[in-house]
């Protein structure tokens, strides 16, 4: 019986995530059994639950426990496809906000409130945010002030008004700040007319010169600041005020360089409902079917909706911010639950993270795929950012077992716009280059023309894989 615990699942004495067969379980420790208890008890669990806000479990067999410690052992549902914050769209990270407040108004009402309000607590499952930590509960404690606040605080207001008020891409910050972005950072950089806003004058800049204040009274070795008593009213009233100080924050994308792409490209109706169907046929010949497929580069969604619309869980990533904040408020819009978009950066992906480089996996590392799409990226990588396309043909065969992969050739005018103002010094790149260079890791299943275009849709199958057969 083969059992792994779960590097990101080691700081909370509660209890912590473990595999046992490739079946992940959670092991609750004697110490939280009250509250476990509670939550169980109180009704809060359905509610949420019912909800879709906390992710739902089945207790099973004591004897699977990891350690004697545990009091129950739990089998939550999985959620196939991880995303960490850093890698969402500016609504993606909002909605993580006010579905981390509904759980703590609710809490509430049933006389408990969330011991964690981390960013990394919440999923995307169904195409919504859902709290994937059932061990983030406990229970009230009369008069004490939210002991989650200015974590919520660091995850979520603080990037969500850098982003409203300066500039999308300040997410990043969240890459290197694991543990939420500074409240005296977030001050600094946020402009003067962010303090006439009542809600982030007090909740961020009043709230990191009191954090401020604080750590000089412990640097100086005086006594600490006595902390504040807060009525159950009181702290509801918190609750509400930063339920509306997330709904205040807004970002309106500007032009980015892809977020119109499908308005500006060479294809006409006909080019593109032949891609599609092209696309749909080389899906519909893999078997087994595919249950999970990267579409890289996927701008706003189009052919991740292709494969979407059979019932397969599609991972939609692009480096445009516009582009994925179109995609997820259009997943939002029509109830699409097999679409995850994603911010990712392919030329600098995001890494493994946190404590021994194990807390965030690489986005090697949630890998590989059933499916690649790269549909119109190659010549991108190839070309804006001189990647080689023996390097490319590596990568691809690392990410999936197959691959959907469009050849753009120099002759195409997006090709001409990317050489247009620098020195073609490509000299392998032609289709020739290219499928010698893929030859190296794949088998061509098929390949097809796009009618209207000069471009080519191959369907590839790595040929280190025995798991899809076409």
């Amino acid at each position: 019986m083969k059992t792994e615990t779960v590097s990101s699942s080691f700081k909370d004495p509660s209890g912590f995530l473990y595999y046992r067969d490739g079946v992940l379980l959670r092991q609750v420790n004697h110490r939280y059994q009250a509250d476990y208890d509670r939550l169980m008890q109180s009704g809060l669990y359905e509610s949420l639950t019912g909800e879709q806000l906390l992710i739902p479990h089945e207790e099973t067999d004591l004897s699977a426990a990891y350690s004697g410690d545990a009091c129950k052992v739990l089998k939550p549902k999985p959620v196939p496809c991880i995303s960490y914050p850093y890698e969402w769209c500016f609504s993606q990270l909002k909605d993580a906000a006010l579905t981390t407040l509904r759980i703590q108004s609710l809490a509430l009402e049933s006389g408990m409130s969330l011991k964690d309000a981390s960013a990394y607590n919440i999923q995307f499952l169904d195409g919504k945010p859902v709290f994937i930590d059932t061990l983030s509960f406990e229970r009230y404690k009369k008069d004490q002030p939210w002991v989650a606040y200015r974590q919520f605080c660091q995850h979520f207001l603080a990037p969500l008004a850098l982003m409203s008020y300066r500039d999308v891409r300040l997410n990043q910050l969240l890459r290197i700040h694991m543990d939420g972005i500074p409240l005296d950072l977030a001050s600094r950089l946020l402009p003067l007319r962010s303090r006439l806003r009542f809600s982030l004058l007090t909740h961020l800049h009043l709230h990191a010169r009191s954090q401020q204040r604080y750590a000089n009274a412990a640097a100086d070795g005086e006594r600490p600041l006595k902390q504040a008593r807060v009525s159950l009213t009181g702290l509801r009233a918190i609750i509400d005020n930063l339920i509306t100080a997330v709904n205040a924050l807004q970002w309106k994308p500007g032009d980015t360089e892809w977020g119109d792409y499908y308005s500006d490209t060479n294809y006409d109706d006909e080019s593109l409902q032949h891609k599609k169907a092209l696309v749909s046929a080389f899906v519909d010949q893999l078997s087994p079917a595919p249950q999970l497929v990267q579409d890289l580069g996927a701008n706003t969604g189009v052919f991740s909706r292709v494969v979407a619309d059979k019932g397969i869980q599609v991972l939609s990533q692009d480096i445009d911010p516009k582009a994925v904040e179109v995609n997820y408020l259009l997943t939002r819009k029509h109830q699409e639950p097999n679409i995850l978009p994603m911010l990712m950066d392919l030329t600098n992906p995001s890494p493994a993270l946190g404590w021994a480089h194990e807390e965030r996996m690489s986005l090697m590392q949630r890998g590989p795929v059933d499916l690649v799409m790269a549909l119109a990226l190659v010549h991108h990588l190839a070309i804006s950012n001189n990647v080689p396309l023996p390097v490319l043909a590596k990568f691809f065969s690392r990410m999936g077992a197959c691959l959907i992969i469009e050849f753009v050739p120099k002759t195409d005018s997006q090709v001409k716009r990317l050489l247009a103002t620098r020195e073609d010094v490509f000299d392998d790149y032609s289709q020739d280059g290219f499928e010698q260079a893929f030859s190296a890791y794949f088998e061509v299943l098929q390949s097809e023309p796009i009618r209207g275009s000069e471009r080519t849709l191959y369907l590839l199958k790595s040929t280190g894989s025995q798991d899809l057969q076409a």
